[in-house]
């Protein structure tokens, strides 16, 4: 490790072990629900802090693997054990204050795993002071009933044995997809980690629309949900295109067919979807200027 500046907090030297001490800043949502499986493999863990400067959720398990902490500074004054993986989960705008208090210690040697939409790893390291060691990953909220997909970039620079780490932190809260180009990420945040939101926009507007056609409300966010939910498994457990399962519901001259008539009348569905997601990417990228 190098010697950091004389001003700064230096990090024990450590001795090679398997269980690590990992920093988790920021423990909102995704943070928390990170946390949530985490615990669940608690073996790889020597000690987890928590820095959250907004306060906690309160139903975030107790447990004696876990420090809290208002600030990095108060983490250095009551913990002298070397970091060995920090965790960023603060919203991208807040990034570059959230991450500024690191300087006070010495990085070569901490990995961190972003999950900010936006912030490419060249951003992060400058913010750092040029540290090299930077993992990007773009969950998404069904990480917080362990279905979340995550897609991951991890430079050739990162040792082996610290990606398979990244990978097992996010793999405890749902199925993860290593990425080799670091550009996809844009695309990725688009579909994937904004994704969900345009799942729950559909279930709100078919149990609105059955409402409207005569649907008791609670039968009608029923049908919607339940729907939805069953689509998608069956997308999951069949191998078939998305497409042949669309045929395969779709009688000619049926109930079906008149409803797909709307939605994929001059490609309009499709071509909504397109441009939501574009603008979505766009304002990914807009976010790492």
């Amino acid at each position: 490790m190098n010697s950091p500046a004389p001003n700064k907090h230096s990090q024990n030297i450590k001795l090679p072990r398997e269980k690590r001490n990992l920093v988790l800043l920021g423990c909102g949502k995704m943070g928390s629900a990170m946390l949530k499986g985490w615990l669940q493999q608690p073996d790889q863990f020597r000690h987890i802090s928590i820095i959250e400067t907004e306060g906690f959720n309160p139903e975030i398990v107790s447990s004696d693997l876990i420090s809290y902490y208002s600030s990095l500074d108060a983490l250095l004054k009551s913990n002298s054990e070397p970091i060995d993986f920090v965790v960023l989960a603060v919203k991208p705008q807040m990034m570059a204050d959230a991450i500024a208090p690191f300087a006070q210690i010495a990085l070569d040697e901490i990995v961190f795993l972003s999950i900010a939409a936006g912030l490419s790893c060249d951003w992060i390291s400058r913010q750092l002071g040029g540290n090299r060691q930077i993992v990007r990953a773009m969950p998404n909220t069904p990480a917080s009933v362990g279905a979340g997909i995550t897609a991951i970039y991890a430079s050739k620079k990162i040792a082996k044995h610290q990606r398979e780490f990244c990978i097992s932190l996010l793999g405890a809260v749902g199925e993860v997809i290593i990425i080799s180009d670091e550009g996809l990420m844009d695309s990725v945040t688009a579909l994937s980690g904004s994704g969900p939101a345009y799942v729950f926009l559909l279930a709100e507007a078919m149990e609105s629309a059955g409402t409207k056609l005569g649907l008791p409300k609670m039968l009608s966010k029923k049908l919607a949900l339940g729907t939805i939910f069953g689509a998608g498994k069956l997308l999951m457990q069949d191998i078939s295109d998305a497409s042949l399962l669309r045929e395969n519901v779709t009688s000619k001259g049926g109930t079906t067919a008149a409803a797909l008539s709307v939605l994929m009348r001059e490609d309009a569905l499709a071509n909504l979807v397109l441009e939501a997601m574009r603008d979505a990417r766009d304002r990914s990228r807009e976010l790492g200027q």
